[in-house]
């Protein structure tokens, strides 16, 4: 390990025989009130040293001085490998996380302004004559005081139609012509009951009489009535007449009332999807969307109700508070007789003003407290939490950041800098996994951990001032960090768009009536400062038009939570007015998780997992055993261990202590059944073979073609040091992106595909984003357009077009400032990302090679 221990500072932390995942049982002083930086390629064992050592450590001791009952509400990480740690703080995490997926989070519940607005519209508020006072809870949707009565606080209500239930009334009942009733057993059980009651089920929906068609949609009667399943009309006629004994009993029940009961009541996910799309979702009539009822909605400030105050963007809100915290302008006339709500308001207003300065430096003044997380980026999140730290003014705290300039453009960078810094000035330490190499020029220490990924990683390169990592010839980072042997990005030729995308009349979030072309058969990059606008143009309008022509369903993220909590989806507002012709598919490759489950892995999402069981059910010992493919799997009986369900550990409750996961005892953690790994092929069982990590794998399936490729893809985006069985549980964002890029990689390109790619750099080392770069610019060498959402200026400018949008975030941005190729975007005045693009070329073109 080189380090530079002479200039260490006196505080500090040891850590000796850290052993987690992947480090190998390493030692390392690191100084106490600095901003450290741990860098190194990805997978290389940076996040289990910082977050999985240092962060776990600190809460273990942490929760030790809880109480048992209190300690079972945290979050606790697993208790981590290693001998000691010394010097040891306590802890503040902010990792990379995405919003929690309902509307009823938002950015005023997360950074806790939501709060002090309440508590103002309740002391200081102006109420209509002879209104009670309404108490600050009151003010929620998310409480039974505040919500609407009629929507709950959704804002908006929900109801069944003939038209929503019975999307073709050409169609007969026989034919399902009553869509919401159940597709097998329980919509042919309907359908029987219907014949025994005499109505014509072989008549179009249209035909029949009003009257029959809404008491079959809309009854709440349930009659019991006896079914022959099988007979025609006229049988079952005849056999009522002469009583015969029917097969079953059937109890009937309208569409509408299946519909809302299933919503309700059923526990499948699949099941309320199934049922949602039969109802129709309108604005709430009482609160107009508001989600509050109408007494907290009759209290204003400002002259606003608190709905509308909380949808203004944050930057607005400070300057209508700011004459309210410095005593220039008090609230409304009738506070005049109430002199202690002058000084209420007064002292309210100064602390969010106060709160409100932190978010603006750290560039959020464009976000409104009423935006839920769900719409927020990991790194927006991330922020968010950061300013209520910085408000906090805690001190001698270690707070360990992941990767915070992720989603950040270079000029926001600028701005967390100078955050991290108040941290660190107010008597903290800052351990930060970061990429970012602004960020990392900053540091005042460089914990530099590798060399490669996985297995090949795990050691301490190098611990000491930034300079010195320049003396470290195995580190990646040295090579990035002080530019050396780089070809110069600026010298790629740039392309020659094959025609134009055009879209017009693009409207959503703070885009309003745009008119944008995207070139056709190049490397489009989109840029501009964070909130103006590049997602909602890009991963929203963009994907949901040429989706949309191209007739290919785009499939949200599964949601965890009740659909109804979810957000209403937004009108496409714009039309594809050119360019469609050439366009034959569309992929999005985003960084959403490739399973919810420690079922699903790489093998399985990438299908490489299917040839690999194939293989093992050709040997010789598979075939005398008659044993199929279908046995080499984990997720089926036959195969898998029953003991643990093919999981491969089973969990221990601890009441008061995080649950422990221990290796299953009679599988030991393979996932199969003993008979299942007495099969080799090549000497090794099929868990082993799933233990193996891609590079491995590369050379043990050398010489079978059709397993290859998928490996060898993986290996070209980065991910050689992956296992193969590796679960989806356990990946990043990036990595899940990765896979996913590697996936669509290994098909044989046919061209005219459409690719989209939002911030594909995310938990990148420079090293692997130009692995990243050579894949993307692969796949436009093979006839297709790609158009990536970037903030990494080397992605930036190894593009053949770049489209700015802007100038500023929310209201500020939605336009597009500058757009052509690289050299002419960093030329642009009025781009705030041509000063930056202009720098990283000039040192690329004098450090790199004239």
């Amino acid at each position: 390990m080189a380090s530079s221990s002479s200039q260490n500072p006196t505080g500090a932390v040891r850590v000796r025989g850290a052993r987690e995942h992947n480090l190998k049982n390493i030692d390392v002083d690191i100084p106490r009130d600095a901003l450290v930086v741990f860098t190194g390629v990805s997978g290389s064992g940076k996040s289990s040293l910082a977050f999985g050592t240092l962060y776990a450590e600190a809460q273990r001791r942490y929760l030790e001085s809880v109480s048992p009952y209190a300690r079972r509400l945290f979050h606790q990480m697993a208790v981590p490998e290693v001998d000691s740690i010394d010097g040891l703080p306590p802890a503040v995490a902010l990792q990379q996380q995405r919003g929690t997926p309902t509307t009823r989070s938002s950015v005023g519940s997360v950074t806790t302004l939501s709060n002090l607005v309440r508590m103002l519209y309740s002391r200081a508020g102006h109420y209509p004559p002879g209104q009670d006072i309404v108490y600050a809870e009151g003010f929620s949707p998310n409480t039974p005081e505040g919500a609407c009565p009629t929507c709950h606080g959704l804002g908006r209500v929900y109801e069944v139609t003939e038209a929503s239930m019975v999307p073709d009334p050409s169609l007969t009942i026989r034919e399902r012509a009553v869509a919401a009733w159940p597709l097998a057993w329980g919509g042919q059980n309907q359908r029987d009951i219907l014949v025994t009651m005499g109505i014509d089920v072989d008549r179009p929906w249209r035909e029949l009489p009003q009257e029959i068609r809404d008491w079959i949609l809309f009854t709440d009667d349930q009659p019991v009535v006896p079914v022959y399943p099988g007979y025609t009309p006229a049988q079952t006629q005849a056999a009522l007449k002469r009583k015969e004994q029917p097969n079953y009993m059937g109890t009937f029940s309208s569409a509408k009332r299946h519909t809302l009961h299933t919503f309700a009541n059923t526990q499948s996910p699949l099941m309320k999807k199934r049922a949602l799309q039969y109802m129709l979702s309108t604005e709430c009539p009482l609160c107009h969307g508001k989600r509050l009822r109408p007494e907290s909605l009759a209290v204003t400030f400002a002259g606003l109700d608190i709905a509308d105050f909380t949808r203004l963007p944050l930057k607005q809100v400070a300057g209508l508070l700011l004459p309210y915290a410095d005593g220039s302008l008090r609230p409304d006339a009738q506070a005049a007789t109430h002199p202690e709500q002058v000084e209420t308001a007064r002292r309210i207003t100064a602390d969010l003003v106060a709160r409100l300065a932190v978010l603006l430096d750290l560039g959020l003044g464009y976000l409104a407290l009423e935006r839920s997380t769900p719409t927020l980026s990991p790194g927006e999140l991330q922020r968010l939490r950061l300013a209520t730290q910085l408000y906090s003014n805690l001190f001698g705290v270690v707070y360990v950041l992941d990767e915070p300039s992720a989603g950040l453009h270079p000029s926001d960078t600028e701005a967390l800098l100078t955050a991290l810094k108040t941290l660190k000035a107010a008597g903290n330490s800052l351990f930060v996994v970061e990429h970012n190499l602004d960020v990392v020029r900053q540091a005042d220490w460089l914990v530099d951990v590798g060399p490669d990924a996985g297995e090949k990683g795990g050691r301490i390169l190098y611990s000491g001032p930034p300079a010195g990592l320049n003396n470290v010839a195995a580190s990646h980072t040295r090579r990035f960090l002080f530019n050396e042997n780089q070809t110069p990005t600026a010298l790629y030729a740039v392309r020659q768009p094959s025609g134009q995308l055009r879209l017009e009349g693009v409207s959503r979030n703070n885009l309003d009536n745009l008119t944008v072309e995207f070139p056709l058969g190049v490397l489009t990059t989109v840029t501009g400062v964070s909130g103006s606008g590049k997602s909602s143009l890009v991963s929203q309008v963009l994907v949901e038009l040429v989706g949309a022509a191209l007739g290919q369903e785009i499939i949200a993220e599964e949601e965890e939570t009740d659909p109804l909590e979810q957000a209403a989806p937004l009108p496409v507002g714009g039309r594809i007015a050119a360019g469609m012709e050439v366009i034959r598919r569309l992929v999005q490759v985003d960084q959403k998780a490739i399973g919810r489950t420690p079922r699903s892995n790489m093998a399985t999402y990438t299908g490489l997992f299917d040839h690999v069981r194939k293989l093992f059910a050709a040997t010789p010992e598979a075939r005398k055993r008659r044993y199929d493919a279908g046995r080499f799997s984990f997720n089926v009986a036959k195969g898998r261990c029953e003991h643990c369900q093919g999981e491969g550990f089973v969990m221990v409750e601890l009441l008061f202590l995080p649950s422990v996961y221990s290796p299953c005892p009679v599988c030991h953690g393979t996932r199969y059944n003993a008979k299942t790994l007495e099969v080799t092929y090549k000497e090794k069982n099929i868990a082993e073979v799933l233990g193996l990590n891609v590079d491995d794998a590369c050379a043990f399936f050398a010489d079978d073609a059709t397993v290859l490729r998928p490996l060898q893809v993986l290996r070209d985006v980065g991910l050689g040091y992956l296992r193969l069985g590796q679960p989806a549980t356990e990946l990043s964002g990036g990595e899940a992106q990765r896979i996913k890029l590697a996936t669509e990689l290994q098909r044989a390109q046919r061209g005219h595909a459409l690719y989209v790619l939002d911030e594909p750099t995310t938990g990148l080392h420079p090293a692997d984003v130009e692995r990243l770069l050579a894949q993307l610019q692969l796949l436009v060498d093979a006839g297709n357009t790609v158009v990536v959402v970037e903030h990494d200026m080397r992605v930036v400018a190894a593009s053949d077009w770049v489209m700015d949008i802007g100038p500023g975030a929310g209201e500020e941005g939605g336009r597009v400032v500058a757009q052509g190729p690289p050299a002419a975007v960093a030329a642009a005045a009025g781009s705030k990302t041509g000063p930056y693009l202009r720098r990283f070329i000039a040192r690329e073109i004098k450090e790199g090679g004239e």
